[in-house]
């Protein structure tokens, strides 16, 4: 359990969580993920920057032993969220002369999270500095990345960038650094669309006001650190402020065949048409892949049976999930079946406000699809398809 060099006076005291497959009991981690901490030892004061998750503690404390710490004179918390700060309670315990850096909002969450006294906490105000010596660490607040209290620190004197959970990724890995920039897109591309886009309006100002910074390396509270900025950072770019492309992501699910009858036509007519169709079949979903696809899709169609005239129960679920994450699809509609009687398409309709779409008129049908129903999947598939040219043209 040894430190890891970054550069003379800068180490990665961090733990990686091989094995954790589930976070905040909701997101899945197939991949698993790491807790990075990191250890800035100036010519007169010492600051670690994050903890690990209260799981990892002992790896935190063997890592910092490791480097015969005696003494750390600030803990920068850059987000209260407890993998980032949850052992902040055992660091302040074993070092007790220790301050708590952090912003004012955080301060709060702090206290209210882990029960730090308040005489432990300095607040630092946006682009505050604190000097280390022969270093100095400047904050960057970042509020609602994703969290309201977040910031980011910057090392000076070394351009090293501690991004917290931006440009971060949820992967397990022996590797201090990215080595295969293709399999760390998957697992940060899967990050930003499971934790990052609900706020992508606030991550285009945070974008903006980084390129105030020379950073050589950024170094995330997950997964490894980027030796090549550019190349998170221009992903980032093309998440955030590309326009959709020509993909229609459909989560559904089929109780008595109807409805998967409907999605099968409705699919292959998309596809005649030249448009891409992710397809999402929501009993064995991966719900960071259904995420991911919403990251660029310019349309979401969702395929529901009637249960008890509303959606079915897994439908509701991905359809709360699309409005919490707030992709930047353009349109959306709705087809399936009911056998007595529905309201699932208004349910649906009332479940999506975050979505800025235009409703596309819905195929709603009673019982087993016919003859004309088939021809109102061909219309859906065409106005979609029409809709996606535009799309493109508009932004050529």
């Amino acid at each position: 359990m040894k430190a890891r060099e970054i550069k003379t006076g800068v180490h990665w005291v961090g733990a990686v969580d091989w094995d954790r497959r589930l976070f905040d009991e909701l997101i899945p981690l197939p991949d698993g993920t790491s807790y990075n901490a990191y250890l800035v030892q100036g010519s007169q004061k010492t600051a670690l920057i994050d903890t690990v998750d209260p799981t990892m503690a002992e790896v935190l404390f063997a890592r910092l032993d490791s480097l015969k710490v005696k003494a750390i004179d600030y803990v920068v918390i850059n987000h209260a969220e407890q993998d980032h700060s949850g052992t902040l309670p055992g660091v302040l315990s074993k070092y007790p002369q220790a301050k708590v850096i952090c912003t004012p909002k955080c301060k709060g969450l702090l206290m209210d999270l882990l029960l730090i006294p308040e005489a432990k906490i300095i607040t630092v105000e946006d682009k505050e500095t604190v000097s280390l010596g022969d270093r100095t660490l400047e904050f960057v607040h970042a509020a609602w990345v994703h969290w309201p209290e977040t910031m980011l620190t910057y090392l000076r004197e070394d351009k090293i960038l501690f991004s917290c959970d931006l440009f971060g990724a949820h992967l397990a890995t022996s590797e201090l650094y990215v080595s295969d920039e293709g399999h760390l897109y998957e697992s940060a591309k899967r990050y930003y669309a499971e934790i990052m886009m609900p706020f992508r309006p606030n991550i285009e100002k945070h974008l903006a006001r980084l390129k105030e910074y020379n950073v050589e390396l950024i170094a995330p509270s997950h997964g490894p650190l980027h030796r090549r900025p550019e190349f998170i950072i221009k992903a980032y770019h093309r998440w955030v402020f590309d326009p959709p492309q020509n993909i229609v992501v459909l989560p559904y699910i089929s109780m008595h065949g109807s409805t998967r009858q409907m999605v099968n036509y409705f699919v292959e007519a998309l596809t005649q048409r030249g448009v891409v169709v992710k397809q999402f079949e929501l009993s064995q979903v991966d719900i960071g892949k259904l995420a991911m696809a919403l990251v660029d899709a310019a349309t979401l169609v969702i395929g529901t049976p009637t249960v008890l005239i509303s959606p079915h129960p897994l439908v509701a679920y991905a359809t709360f999930l699309a409005n919490a994450l707030r992709p930047k699809t353009r349109f959306a509609s709705i087809i399936g079946s009911f056998g007595w009687g529905s309201r699932a398409k208004e349910t649906i309709i009332d479940m999506i406000p975050n979505l800025k779409v235009e409703l596309l008129e819905p195929v709603i049908i009673k019982g087993l699809p016919r003859e004309a129903d088939f021809k109102a999947l061909d219309n859906l598939a065409a106005i979609i398809a029409e809709k996606h040219k535009g799309l493109a043209q508009a932004s050529s």
